[in-house]
């Protein structure tokens, strides 16, 4: 007897398989998944009824097949593709079966250079992580019709785009792996965040898809180094909140509640990412996570490694938070005075830093024993913080540095 939860796992295993066939076979990804919507739902019906099938895979794209088939010929002013279109046997051609190409050609679709991150994750989790519309919508904040209509609006990008469902061409590839891994970072911080940035079940999917990611890829070292940063940082989610939600900085937390098994594992495959010899700007930063993760207690960190690391990354990927997050390094090396020269190169982006920049100058200027300064740029950051987690942080912080009476 096949429980429900049973079947939503099923499906949601074989319906990436069987949508990446049958795009291969199509060469169009919105016909493809609108076939496959179907195939799920008669899967649905009928496989409590009758039993799951052998290759459940196999049912699905034959299934999806047959209803386009049906759709085609139903539509006559699309009549003449019939000819294009070659008619499912009950079992599983030997060309429709999926392979690991079928797979990376679905992510790449998904984080095709025609979309916008807001456009590319929906369609990631719907087509790749095989989520429906509900899931989707609660995971990334979303009502159930903007799903459908970013969804929907994905799909036709891509058709419009005249690309074809196809891995990336080796001089594509490089942009479009990029693309595919921005995507699961966007997706992964998702859940990462204070408390107005979505539930941590969405950090968990894209840890999910990174795994099956780096199984196609396991020579990409960028793809280990986003599945080890991933790691690492779900590995530190317990201590990030107290028991009514506030946020606990690092230097607070409970070091016992982070989780040792999956500490181990991102640090092991960053250094496994880092040894061949490529390196770049997801190794870097999950370098920097297992660096954190090694130490026993916040005053053992290798802050001097850290702020290093910063370096280099601020050297291929610069960015102004690279430069923020080197110059915290710093004061927390014991140079506050040259973490603050490096901020003050930064007012120019205050406006993309946000809240981060003058909390990061009060952090700095604690450092520095300048605590009326400090409370003065707590303050500010207060005021400029969206979060109410991180509100209600900063103005404790600012507290902390006012002036006694």
């Amino acid at each position: 007897m096949t429980t429900t939860g049973d079947l939503e796992g099923l499906l949601r295993e074989h319906a990436p398989r069987a949508l990446a066939a049958l795009a291969r076979r199509l060469g169009d990804l919105a016909d493809a998944e609108d076939a496959v919507q179907e195939a799920l739902i008669a899967a649905a019906g009928a496989w409590p009824e009758r039993g799951v099938p052998d290759d459940p895979t196999a049912w699905l794209v034959t299934a999806a097949v047959r209803r386009h088939v049906d759709r085609v010929r139903s539509d006559t002013s699309r009549r003449a593709r019939e000819d294009a279109v070659v008619v499912a046997d009950p079992g599983l051609p030997s060309s429709l079966a999926p392979s690991r190409d079928d797979s990376l050609a679905l992510l790449f679709s998904c984080a095709h250079p025609a979309l916008t991150p807001s456009a590319a994750i929906p369609l990631t989790l719907r087509a790749v992580g095989g989520l429906a519309t509900p899931e989707i919508a609660r995971l990334l904040l979303l009502t159930e019709p903007a799903v459908n209509q970013r969804i929907h609006r994905a799909k036709q990008a891509v058709r419009a785009s005249g690309d074809r469902f196809r891995l990336p061409t080796p001089q594509e590839w490089p942009d479009r792996l990029r693309a595919v891994l921005h995507v699961l970072y966007l997706l992964a911080t998702v859940g990462n965040g204070p408390d107005d940035a979505g539930p941590p079940e969405a950090a968990g999917e894209a840890l999910r898809l990174l795994r099956e990611l780096d199984r196609l890829l396991p020579d990409e070292p960028e793809v280990g180094g986003l599945l080890a940063l991933v790691l690492l940082t779900e590995a530190r989610r317990p201590a990030r909140t107290g028991p009514v939600g506030e946020l606990v900085p690092l230097d607070e937390q409970d070091r016992s509640a982070w989780d040792a098994a999956l500490i181990a594992e991102g640090t092991e495959r960053v250094e496994r990412a880092m040894r061949r010899g490529r390196v770049g700007a997801y190794q870097l930063q999950a370098a920097v996570a297992a660096v954190h993760a090694e130490a026993a207690d916040y005053r053992d960190t290798d802050w001097p490694q850290i702020a290093g690391l910063y370096e280099v990354l601020g050297r291929i990927d610069p960015s102004p938070v690279v430069a923020l997050n080197r110059a915290v390094a710093l004061a927390e090396a014991g140079e506050p005075r040259a973490g603050l020269a490096l901020l003050d190169a930064l007012d120019g982006e205050a406006g993309r830093l946000g809240h981060r920049l003058p909390a990061a100058r009060a952090h700095l200027l604690v450092r520095a024993g300048d605590l009326a300064a400090a409370h003065h740029a707590y303050g500010a950051a207060a005021a400029a913080a969206t979060s109410v987690a991180e509100r209600d942080l900063l103005v404790l912080k600012a507290a902390r540095c006012a002036p006694r009476p």
